[in-house]
């Protein structure tokens, strides 16, 4: 069901914008919101938060799908 509602953004979004890494501080909280989001509701309404904020599908999926991915947060 997740990859039927990023599928149709990864088309829009262009190769080298996907493949970046994260390199600011405001990326970095809305993936952490978009955790939070998931664990405080669900992973439908963390998709639709992160998607709003331009985050990646690739990234979407990793870090809402495969928390052992994740990067390990800078305390």
């Amino acid at each position: 069901m997740m990859n039927a509602l990023l599928s149709p953004r990864l088309e829009s979004v262009p190769k080298n914008d996907v493949t970046q890494q994260r390199h600011d501080e405001q990326s970095s909280a809305v993936v952490e919101r978009g955790i939070t989001v998931q664990a405080s509701f669900n992973t439908i309404c963390a998709i639709e938060y992160m998607k709003s904020h331009n985050v990646a599908p690739q990234v979407i999926e990793r870090v809402l799908l495969n928390p052992e991915q994740r990067r390990k947060a800078h305390h």
